[in-house]
């Protein structure tokens, strides 16, 4: 969302707007699987009868799957990926056409048979979209399609509605609400014919049977019931570990989803349900809500007919709990299944699967001690870790590429993880971006198809000087290619999407993709960013002999180590005299010195050639609150877990005698 200046009033024209976001999604190694619960399901029929039936998922990961459905099998055959937030319902219409909805707000259509490629998308609606009907005739409702108009209320729920369903004739309703009650309704009439007291909480799904004399319904209350809708005899099937979200009836079985990942099939005789009824076990459905209510806390719940399904189209484990450790490069995450992982976000891989161990614990072992800013954030609504990207506070970090142990760079080279993860997200695009481009269009500078995003870049942007301009992909930052992440965002035109990495061909362009995005992996340029520095004093400790030339304040990169203000001291150490201070023992004989020349501490300090006094290093201890620092700490890690306080950092410097 943009923040926009009103026509009228110029002074507003120049607030800031926040810039559109890049997300990325982490995949899981196994990709024919939904990661979340399933919301919807879809039958698609052969027209033939030795053709193939198909099944159609769509998930609270934000990705439909179309399933071949064999004997004693079902396999993953494409997955509809477009949707940037849940799958909230489907339906086949126009015999091939599969329609979809979500709460990204929009509809999107798609060819059954294909590949997964979305067809259209509409964008009408301005909030979640969670229902659909596709109607074969134009038979009237509660709301006329013609006219637009309401032709009548039925009145009878006390509480929302959350499932309906017509028969083919558009006559009779069957209505499933929060209050636990199935209604069946004469639409002619306009009246209730009967009420099933079957559920003990809200009804969520609903199925007929094709003459719509029996219904299917299951809820909250992990049940699934089949009712006979003329005798009111009602047979409970089967009960489930997950509330029931959506049923599908097919032939002699039906399909039940929950808000686990995993699809089950379970025995229905949708040709002949009074075959069921045979087993025994029916009850008489009840009028009232609260009567089903009370038989259950009688603990005279009905026992169920099935203990167990006919098959299971399992999925992945849904990630519902993480944590971003201090490293701001790893998270750590547990699924439903109870299974703690280390994801390492540069790379979007699992570098550490933990098993069934406590969460709260192992976030314990792995805490460090180090101080870095937070350059992204994460949620696991999809059921999946979703990295956001938000500008300018994701170029926040750098590192040194000797703590990435990046091989081939300076040690002392700054590294900006942003940046580089951006390089690896996008690596696929700019390779066919340049294939199609071809070589001298590059060499031209033809580079990005809009004037947009070089135009006003100038003045809010930075080159990063540090970071050669090509499309080098460190190990670090490399994505994988096996279970590559998903992109989510927007560009100018067109509104969120969503792609895999691997997926990109190329043509997306500042229509698709953030201005900044685009400038900072194609032109090197990167936003003003603030807090890179920390200010400090450096003084002797108490009672020490050895000075350094300098009283004033110091100014150094955050992520710079005590190990180089150990090397900054010896530079600067002033010595009596220099062939003749290096005691027998090994030890300095400081003396003193004049004025500093320069007050900032830099990454290459004491690069430069020793004197030949200095070939004999002093063993110099740096200390902060009288307290010893280790050497790999940053400036960074000691303000926020030595120093504690506002005011600029103060560090000491001894000589420790006898090294």
């Amino acid at each position: 969302m943009h923040r926009v200046g009103s026509a009228g009033n110029n002074a507003n024209s120049n607030r800031p707007r926040k810039e559109k976001r890049l997300t990325y999604v982490l995949n899981d190694t196994d990709d024919s699987k939904h990661c979340s619960g399933i919301n919807c399901l879809a039958i698609l029929k052969s027209s033939v009868s030795d053709g193939c039936n198909y099944l159609f998922t769509g998930s609270r990961d934000g990705t439909l799957k179309r399933w071949a459905l064999g004997e004693d099998a079902a396999t993953c055959s494409a997955t509809f990926e477009s949707h940037v937030d849940w799958v909230n319902d489907t339906v086949i219409a126009g015999g091939n056409t599969l329609v979809s909805c979500s709460s990204d707000t929009t509809l999107k259509t798609w060819n059954c048979l294909s590949d997964g490629t979305c067809t259209r998308t509409l964008r009408q609606h301005s909030d979640y979209v969670t229902c659909l009907a596709a109607a074969e005739k134009n038979v009237v409702r509660v709301w006329d399609p013609r006219t637009g108009t309401k032709t009548m209320k039925l009145r009878g729920h006390t509480d929302n509605i959350r499932a309906l369903l017509l028969d083919s004739t558009g006559r009779y309703c069957l209505s499933g609400s929060s209050d636990s009650m199935i209604r069946l309704w004469d639409l002619g009439q306009q009246r209730c014919v009967h009420s099933y007291a079957v559920h003990t909480d809200s009804v969520w799904a609903l199925a007929s049977t094709p003459t719509f004399s029996h219904v299917y319904s299951g809820g909250r209350d992990l049940s699934l019931y089949l009712t006979d809708l003329t005798t009111r005899e009602s047979l409970l099937l089967c009960t489930k570990e997950h509330p029931i979200l959506q049923l599908a009836l097919h032939d002699d079985s039906i399909w039940v989803a929950t808000t686990d990942s995993s699809v089950h099939s379970w025995p229905a005789e949708g040709k002949n349900p009074q075959k069921v009824f045979q087993r025994g076990g029916s009850f008489l459905a009840g009028n009232l809500s609260f009567s089903r209510a009370r038989v259950s806390l009688e603990g005279s719940t009905p026992a169920p007919v099935y203990k167990d399904p006919i098959f299971t189209i399992p999925g992945t484990p849904a990630i519902v709990q993480h944590e971003i450790l201090n490293n701001r490069r790893h998270v750590l995450t547990k699924d439903t299944a109870g299974s703690v992982k280390l994801w390492e976000i540069t790379r979007a891989i699992v570098i550490k699967d933990y098993g069934q161990v406590s969460f709260d614990e192992k976030k314990e072992q792995l805490f460090e001690m180090v101080s870095i800013p937070a350059w992204f954030t994460v949620d696991t609504r999809l059921g999946s870790l979703s990295v956001h990207l938000d500008t300018p506070q994701c170029f926040s970090v750098e590192m040194y590429s000797a703590d990435l142990s990046i091989t081939g760079k300076p040690e002392d080279d700054k590294v900006n993880l942003a940046r580089e993860s951006l390089k690896g997200l996008l690596v696929h695009w700019l390779t066919k971006r340049r294939q199609r481009l071809g070589s001298q269009a590059l060499v031209n500078g033809d580079v990005l198809s809009g004037k947009d995003v070089t135009a006003r870049s100038h003045s809010r942007i930075e080159v990063d000087g540090n970071a050669e301009n090509d499309s080098i992909v460190y190990p670090p930052f490399e994505f994988s290619t096996i279970s590559p992440p998903s992109i989510i965002t927007e560009g100018s035109q067109g509104g969120p999407w969503r792609k895999k990495i691997t997926e990109l061909d190329g043509t997306e362009d500042e229509k698709d993709f953030p201005w900044w995005v685009l400038d900072c992996v194609l032109n090197n340029r990167l936003p003003p960013r603030e807090n890179t520095k920390c200010s400090f004093y450096l003084h002797p400790c108490e009672g020490s002999a050895v000075l350094i030339l300098t009283q004033a304040k110091l100014s150094a990169p955050r992520i710079l180590k005590i190990h180089k203000v150990v090397n900054y001291v010896i530079e600067k150490m002033v010595l009596d005299k220099a062939t003749d201070s290096v005691n027998t023992d090994g030890t300095f004989a400081p003396g003193l010195g004049g004025q500093l020349q320069h007050s900032t501490v830099g990454d290459g300090s004491f690069r430069s050639g020793l004197k030949p006094w200095q070939k004999r290093r002093p063993s110099i201890e740096i200390l902060c609150n009288n307290q010893l620092l280790s050497p790999d700490m940053s400036l960074a890690t000691v303000r926020a877990y030595v120093w504690k306080k506002p005011e600029d950092l103060v560090l000491n410097y001894r000589v420790t005698q006898g090294r």
